[in-house]
């Protein structure tokens, strides 16, 4: 059970205090689940994150949900979910309250203005250290680079990429096991 609320509070604190989406998190969940807590290495993270980010729905919950299940069973999906979920709702609740009263004060724009760039850095933080973690073989580096080229300067939608590479992950390793077998 303390391993459970712990991971709860992994996600509570990380779900309270990040702001940017769950792309912005990636980092501080890798902190907390690899480094501090060592319940996976970080090539088990960086598996779990490319399972999740197929998935469809908001990442965080998606990462604490499958990190909880593969950590802690059943029990570690609702405890994962919970943590995750709380914080937003708890801000959204009074967001929606507040936010309507206070959206014109100048101080408010300037909050949000300083926080856009530092968002932006964590995104970036979060792509280096999964790219860290990826063999540098041309394969891919060529995958990498083409995804990249096709959303970002393309506009091709980030699921029809997501579908492409995994298809063409299914040929080259279909491929690559049978020339492993020939041998």
């Amino acid at each position: 059970m303390k391993k459970l609320i712990r991971f709860f509070l992994v996600f509570f604190k990380i779900g309270a205090f990040t702001f940017g989406g769950g792309l912005a998190m990636l980092p501080l969940i890798e902190r907390e689940i690899v480094d501090n807590n060592g319940w996976m290495t970080r090539e088990e993270f960086i598996d779990a994150i490319a399972i999740t980010q197929c998935m469809p729905g908001v990442i965080a919950v998606n990462t604490a949900i499958y990190l909880g299940y593969n950590l802690f069973g059943f029990w570690g999906t609702i405890f994962g979910a919970l943590g995750a979920v709380l914080p937003s709702f708890v801000v959204m609740v009074l967001a929606a309250e507040f936010f309507m009263a206070f959206k014109d004060y100048p101080v408010v724009g300037a909050i949000f203005m300083g926080i856009r760039p530092a968002i932006a850095v964590l995104i970036f933080s979060a792509a280096v250290r999964l790219g860290k973690v990826v063999d540098k073989t041309a394969y891919n580096i060529i995958i990498a680079a083409v995804s990249m080229v096709s959303i970002s300067l393309l506009g091709i939608h980030p699921i029809a990429v997501i579908i492409a590479t995994a298809l063409i992950g299914i040929t080259v390793g279909r491929g690559h096991i049978q020339n492993e077998n020939a041998d």
